[in-house]
């Protein structure tokens, strides 16, 4: 008997401790996929998060109104979670394109999750209330609990993204929760009633589930295709975000977590604009950093210019350079400027890197991603700017990619102001990108040796720029804004104006 309550206890812990982990991890596949497919936005993760607990809080409530059958019950729910958890990103990258109530799907499935994992813990604990002593039953549930949570979160970035991409992960863990409901109907089949119709509806849905698994590649295939509506010729999810390549006729276009990067048909007025002011009016481009850029585009650039000795790449995803230094369109695409000697590539968080670099550049190309959340805010703060002026020599040039002045001028402006609190001579440009509208840039010279007017080389080939910075420094009435803030790293305004700005078109 002593046994045989032991091993009732251990299964519902351990049921406890896979409620958690697949519960944290349906919560981190709707963030990602809304950030994949709305807009890689701080909103995006705050409401899926909210929501979730929220519901979880819902299922608690409600699970007192259930008195009877508890063990069944909970067989039952642990298949519903297993189900609606493991296809929700399915149904929502299917449904993507062809609804336009997209949101309010995806905050239902975040919902009804989280209430049926609301009520699993509650009465796994009235199931075990009168076995286990009260004290060792809380502490023992949420313990798994806590332990399942952890697991998740660590698993989610470094193996189940990269491995089996959003989909596969979803499914695989909707399997793992039906396995859960399967073992659970053998194990304990003189505990439960109607045991042989649990395991037909347990085994019907992990069959369905693995078969949905096995066809998830064509699935999601299918549906990028209807997103992009291009013809997709590679895609890869790494630790940090969706890489997905197009191709439509002569056009090749990058995209990653659904946001246009370049396009092969005029990525060069973008990378034109962005290097060679800078290269022109430094003193000096013997060692040139650049932060970003990890598609090797700017470093194309950079390398026309004969003087360069060493140009060093810290960008964060490997994923990413490794697929611009072995991909052959890519590698066309950027002269295989990865590959080149003079070329050092680092993969590492660059505000990391740059607090600990011990190097002086004489030229440095900061070329991030839009700060739509704060882990890529920071990167556009005064503090990052700070960092970045003690790794600069003396009358060294900066240039940085700063959004659209257009749709986004307070983003813009801000980014433009933060700068200014750090370098002693700081201008503002723009360019026409057909595939993105009018893009700007801040430039900032780190002395006063220089003027932005000054072209100390040029070189040759170039398609777009034409060395007349003063022809790129105008802006119109709508491109202004005058009344924002500067970026701070405790603040993190600019995130803020920026999803105001962008949300708007979304």
């Amino acid at each position: 008997m002593g046994k045989k309550f032991l091993r009732f206890e251990f299964l519902l812990l351990f049921a406890v401790f896979i409620i958690a982990t697949c519960g944290l991890i349906y919560e981190l596949v709707a963030g990602t996929l809304a950030s994949y497919l709305l807009g890689d936005s701080v909103k995006q993760f705050s409401f899926i998060i909210g929501v979730y607990l929220f519901s979880m809080g819902i299922g608690s409530f409600f699970s007192k109104f259930f008195h009877k059958n508890l063990l069944n019950t909970f067989v039952e729910i642990e298949i519903l979670v297993g189900l609606i958890g493991g296809l929700s990103s399915v149904v929502l990258f299917l449904l993507f394109e062809s609804v336009g109530s997209f949101q309010l799907i995806l905050y239902l499935f975040v919902f009804v999750t989280g209430f049926l994992v609301g009520l699993e813990i509650p009465l796994l604990m009235n199931i075990l209330k009168d076995r286990v002593e009260f004290k060792d039953l809380v502490s023992n549930v949420f313990t798994f609990d806590y332990i399942g949570a952890l697991l998740a979160s660590i698993l989610f970035p470094l193996v189940l993204v990269p491995k089996l991409g959003i989909m596969g992960t979803s499914l695989f863990f909707g399997m793992i929760n039906v396995s859960i409901a399967i073992a659970l109907c053998f194990l304990l089949k003189r505990e439960l009633r109607k045991p042989s119709l649990l395991r037909a509806k347990a085994i019907f849905s992990f069959v369905l589930l693995l078969v949905v698994f096995i066809f998830s590649n064509d699935i999601l295939a299918h549906s990028e295709g209807k997103l992009y509506g291009e013809n997709i010729i590679y895609t890869n999810s790494t630790p940090y975000q969706r890489i997905v390549l197009t191709h439509n006729k002569s056009d090749y276009r990058l995209y990653l977590n659904n946001n246009l990067q370049f396009s092969s048909a005029d990525e060069y007025r973008y990378h034109e604009a962005l290097v060679h002011p800078v290269m022109s009016m430094a003193k000096s481009v013997k060692n040139v950093l650049v932060l970003g850029g990890g598609d090797g585009l700017a470093v194309r650039e950079i390398l026309k210019y004969k003087d360069i000795e060493k140009v060093t790449l810290v960008d964060l995803d490997e994923g990413m350079t490794k697929l611009f230094k072995t991909n052959t369109v890519l590698t066309n695409f950027n002269q295989n400027s990865l590959n080149n000697t003079k070329v050092t590539v680092i993969n590492t968080d660059a505000y990391i890197w740059a607090k600990s670099c011990k190097e002086k550049f004489d030229v440095a190309i900061i070329d991030f991603p839009d700060p739509s959340n704060y882990s890529l805010g920071k990167l556009y703060s005064l503090n990052f700017y700070q960092t970045i002026k003690t790794i600069l020599k003396p009358d060294a040039a900066v240039v940085i990619q700063t959004t659209s002045p257009y749709f986004a001028p307070k983003s813009f402006w801000c980014i433009n102001k933060t700068v200014m609190q750090v370098f002693p001579q700081v201008d503002a440009y723009h360019a026409y990108v057909p595939s993105f509208g009018e893009w700007g840039y801040t430039i900032a010279i780190n002395g006063f040796g220089t003027t932005f007017n000054t072209v100390n080389r040029k070189t040759k080939g170039l398609k777009f720029y034409n060395y007349q910075f003063d022809r790129f420094n105008y802006f119109t009435n709508d491109m202004i804004s005058n009344q924002i803030e500067i970026n701070r790293l405790d603040n993190q305004i600019l995130v803020r104006y920026f999803d105001e700005e962008w949300g708007k078109l979304q």
